[in-house]
């Protein structure tokens, strides 16, 4: 299994962030199917103030541009991204239309 981990921020708006939190209490059943046949065995997304926080856990096998392509040919993920981009604002320093910006490692400890 591998972890990845990314960040992205909201809108610093408390109503549309309470919005974007109440859209994921109910993801579209369309967008978890996507997820799960993209390779991703776990999901979590975390929020502090504006700021995002994903993490995923996929296969060893699993592709971010695989990922991407399946999500472009995808109508309800478009559909999905174009919604969920009105709550979202790219981090400083993001490349134009980048959003989730993958995070590096920087500390790991386990006990096993």
């Amino acid at each position: 299994m591998k972890r990845h981990c990314f960040a992205l921020d909201l809108k610093d708006d408390p109503e549309l962030i309470r919005e974007y939190e109440a859209y994921h209490q109910a993801v579209w059943p369309e967008i978890l199917d996507s997820i799960r046949k993209s390779g991703i065995q776990h999901m979590e997304i975390y929020r502090i103030q504006n700021r995002l926080f994903m993490i995923m856990d996929t296969a060893e096998d699993f592709s971010l541009s695989q990922k991407a392509e399946m999500d472009a040919g995808n109508p309800k993920v478009q559909e999905w991204e174009a919604l969920m981009w009105t709550y979202q604002q790219a981090l400083p320093g993001a490349k134009p239309g980048e959003k989730w910006m993958p995070m590096k490692a920087i500390f790991h400890w386990s006990a096993e």
